[in-house]
């Protein structure tokens, strides 16, 4: 009955780490994050993007577009 046990815990240490060994090649180190691989292999020779800050509210022309009907059709209510 010892013996048993003993084969038991082997046969699960011999399927686990081939298991644990293809899982670690598989992830790799990079990770996907918003359409972005990071880190990427290449990083200290890729481009930088910039991109300029815009308006904290993207559409003022509109606002301010609906802001002038509303005063121009308020003016012709009256």
């Amino acid at each position: 009955m010892h013996g048993t046990g003993h084969s038991l815990s082997r046969l699960s240490l011999w399927l686990a780490v081939p298991f644990l060994a293809l899982v670690f090649v598989a992830t790799g180190c990079q990770v996907n994050v918003g359409g972005q691989t990071l880190p990427s292999p290449f990083y200290l020779d890729d481009d930088v993007q910039y991109f300029a800050p815009g308006p904290e509210f993207p559409l003022s022309q509109e606002a301010a577009a609906q802001g002038i009907q509303r005063a121009e059709a308020g003016e012709l209510d009256e």
